[in-house]
C-alpha cells in the first residue's frame, strides 16, 4: 500500500488515489474543485468558492461534523494545522479516515504543499493555475513601497503579526508588515497602537472579521484605510493569480501616495 507523508510527516495511507475527498479547508476546497471537481464530495460551510460548489457541507473548520464525514466515506480528508483542530484530526483517524494535514506559513510554502497536495495525495497534475502561480510570485523580494497593518478582528482587535502566510505574501509584493517583530502570530492590540506613524496604510480584508466602510476605518484617524477581499491575501490557491496582479497594484499606489 502506497504510503505518503502529510506536511507534519505525518504517514497518510493511500491504497488508490482518492476518489472521495473532504475538505476542511476553503482556500483548499477551492483549489481541488477547480482543478480535480470530480473528486470532492464534502467542504464546510464556509467553503464558498467556487461560486456554486455542490457539495455536501460537514459544520465548520472549527467544529466539523465527523459523523457527517464518516457518513461520506472519504478516502482522504484534507486539513490545516491552523485552519483545523489537532483534536478532529485525531479523532478522524482514529475512525480510519486518512487526514492530510497541511501547513502554510509562507509563500513558497503553500506552493510547495499545493504541488505535493496534487502530485501525491490526489495523484493528479499540477493544475495550470499552480504552474502560473509559481512563475508570477518567483524572483527576487521587491523594495518595500510601505508599511501595512491587517486587522483580522476587532473588539478585541487583533492584527497579523509574525510568521504568518499573510505577511510573507504581502512582503512579497513590496508591503512590509507593521506588526511583523510582535512576538505573536495575531497579537491583540489597540486602534492607537495601528493608528501611528511608520504606518502608510491600514489593510480591512472581509474576513475573518468582516471590515466594511461602516465598520472599521472610522477607528483610525491618521492612517489611510484600504478594504480588500480577505481571500486575496489569507487564501493559497487559485487565489494567487488574482492576488499577485491586486497587491502590486496596492504596493504601487501606496508607493506614490
Amino acid at each position: 500500500m502506497p504510503t505518503y507523508h502529510d506536511d507534519m510527516g505525518t504517514p497518510v495511507p493511500l491504497p488508490r488515489p482518492p476518489r472521495r475527498v473532504v475538505s476542511l479547508v476553503p482556500s483548499l476546497t477551492e483549489a481541488v474543485a477547480e482543478s480535480v471537481p470530480d473528486v470532492l464530495a464534502g467542504a464546510t460551510q464556509w467553503c464558498g468558492r467556487p461560486s456554486g460548489l455542490d457539495v455536501a457541507r460537514v459544520r465548520g473548520t472549527k467544529n466539523p461534523d465527523r459523523a457527517a464525514i464518516a457518513r461520506l466515506r472519504p478516502d482522504l480528508v484534507i486539513a490545516n494545522k491552523e485552519e483545523n483542530r489537532e483534536r478532529d484530526v485525531v479523532r478522524l483517524r482514529a475512525a480510519g479516515i486518512p487526514v492530510w494535514v497541511t501547513v502554510v506559513e509562507t509563500l513558497p510554502q503553500a506552493l510547495h504543499s499545493l504541488g505535493r497536495l496534487f502530485t501525491e495525495a490526489l495523484a493528479a497534475p499540477v493544475p495550470d493555475w499552480l504552474a502560473t502561480a509559481r512563475s508570477l510570485w518567483s524572483g527576487p523580494l521587491p523594495p518595500v513601497s510601505a508599511t501595512v497593518a491587517v486587522p483580522v478582528w476587532r473588539d478585541p482587535w487583533m492584527v497579523v503579526g509574525r510568521s504568518t502566510f499573510t505577511g510573507d505574501l504581502l512582503r512579497r509584493a513590496g508591503l512590509a508588515n507593521a506588526f511583523a517583530e510582535h512576538p505573536d502570530r495575531y497579537p491583540h492590540t489597540t486602534p492607537q497602537e495601528i493608528d501611528r506613524p511608520g504606518v502608510d496604510a491600514v489593510l480591512l480584508p472581509d474576513e475573518p472579521y468582516v471590515f466594511t466602510a461602516d465598520d472599521g476605518p472610522e477607528a483610525f484617524r491618521r492612517t489611510p484605510t484600504r478594504l480588500l477581499s480577505g481571500r486575496l491575501i489569507t487564501w493559497y490557491g487559485p487565489s494567487l493569480l488574482p492576488a499577485h496582479a491586486t497587491l502590486h497594484h496596492l504596493a504601487a499606489t501606496l508607493h506614490r501616495g
